[in-house]
């Protein structure tokens, strides 16, 4: 995608914005740090700005995310250790956010190729309640982070599904082949979406919603180029 990012908002009512799970495949191009999934203030807009991402670190020893509201003191972030260094793989990413938990290991957890990650740090220092991926008036944002336009994911992405106020483990979007121990897509899980879900990329590079919802997305800043 390189300089290309996919773009919705300012977005609707939510069903609940306390929960909410993203979901999506992505094979890297390169190795620098790169967002795969933004919510907050629109890209390139700094004052009041509302950022929430998940992005992976550029050694690709790292899957993150991160929350920040810019007019309150400190900032929450998740970090998990993994290995993402070849570019040529397919991997697929489930991230499962519930603000209503207690203890902050429970509130985002990552899965990766349908393994659940234990977090190796946690820093949690300003309130988290609302996700700015599903909060009214603000934007969804694909591969690039919106606080100064930075950090573009450069590589492929497919079947990208979020759902709002309902929260799912990997076992909804893959499951493990009995036979080789491949963990394999699921094409058409079985979730609900809310009001702002959406589910893009299905089979092609059409950023139309193909979820029961029209959550459409732009492209923005550049081509986005089919390469099945």
């Amino acid at each position: 995608m390189a300089s290309t990012y996919l773009k919705r908002g300012a977005i609707s009512t939510p069903t609940n914005n306390t929960k909410g799970t993203f979901s999506c495949w992505f094979k890297r191009g390169n190795f620098t740090n790169q967002t795969l999934f933004c919510g907050g203030t629109d890209v390139g807009v700094q004052s009041n700005t509302k950022d929430m991402r998940i992005y992976i670190a550029s050694s690709g020893t790292t899957l993150n995310f991160y929350q920040d509201d810019y007019n309150v003191t400190g900032n929450n972030t998740w970090n998990f250790p993994a290995l993402i260094r070849d570019t040529a793989a397919w991997y697929h990413l489930v991230v499962a956010i519930d603000t209503t938990q207690s203890a902050n290991a429970d509130k985002v957890k990552f899965y990766l190729n349908g393994n659940l990650l234990t977090a190796s740090s946690i820093s949690a220092t300003e309130s988290f309640t609302n996700l700015f991926f599903n909060t009214s008036g603000l934007y969804q944002i694909i591969g690039v982070y919106n606080y100064g336009t930075s950090n573009y994911f450069d590589g492929c992405m497919s079947h990208i599904h979020f759902t709002d106020g309902y929260v799912y483990d990997a076992s909804a979007f893959g499951s493990t082949d009995a036979t080789t121990g491949e963990w394999k897509i699921n094409t058409s899980p079985n979730v609900t979406y809310g009001n702002n879900g959406f589910f893009i990329l299905k089979d092609s590079n059409s950023v139309t919603d193909q979820s029961p919802n029209t959550n459409n997305f732009t492209v923005s800043g550049g081509t986005l180029t089919s390469t099945v």
